[in-house]
């Protein structure tokens, strides 16, 4: 439930809605996605936040940082870390859970709703500090896909789940041949832990 005259905040996770839409076979048209929600409330900012592997002259998700900075997103992106796990698989490990848990509790006075884009468990203790300082919650997942993205105790704790999937035809557009590895990359493979 969104009311015209609140006060409300994104916060995206970009690499988990990133594989949540994914698994969902949409892409996000983010100036759509920034339109709705502008559309519901009086949008206070809205943080895209995501990790960048910068070990080669061009980073496959550049782009779309670049186009969300110069379209009204307030990024947040630090390099990821690159490393093989012990089955000899190059994993990359870039985690902005700490950034995105700073800027919704130093946002939260000016806010009466904050919209989290993730389906982490480990937002859970961040949705319970901001519910204490009087912020309604909504949380963006999908339970939709063969998997679910998100994790249950997250979606019990939010006050309001809002499937994903029922977003695609107001946010979505179709996907399109990913460029070199996509415009943006999958870094823990946690979406739901």
């Amino acid at each position: 439930m969104f009311y015209k005259d609140e006060r409300l905040a994104l916060f995206i996770d970009g690499s988990n809605l990133y594989a949540s839409a994914k698994a969902l076979g949409f892409d996000i048209d983010y100036r759509l996605l920034r339109n709705e929600f502008m559309r519901r409330g009086k949008l206070v900012r809205a943080f895209y936040y995501t990790a960048l592997l910068e070990t080669d002259e061009y980073s496959p998700i550049r782009p779309l940082v670049d186009w969300l900075h110069y379209n009204g997103f307030a990024m947040r992106t630090k390099p990821a870390r690159e490393f093989t796990d012990s089955q000899g698989r190059r994993k990359v490990k870039g985690n902005m859970e700490v950034e995105l848990t700073v800027d919704a509790l130093e946002l939260a006075p000016y806010l009466e709703h904050a919209v989290l884009f993730s389906g982490d468990g480990d937002y859970k203790p961040l949705i319970e500090a901001l519910q204490r300082k009087g912020v309604r919650v909504s949380v963006v997942s999908t339970i939709r896909s063969s998997t679910p993205m998100i994790a249950d105790e997250l979606r019990r704790q939010a006050d309001t789940f809002i499937e994903l999937d029922e977003l695609r035809d107001i946010i979505g557009r179709p996907p399109r041949e990913p460029r070199d590895r996509g415009e943006e990359m999958q870094l823990n493979g946690d979406q739901a832990e």
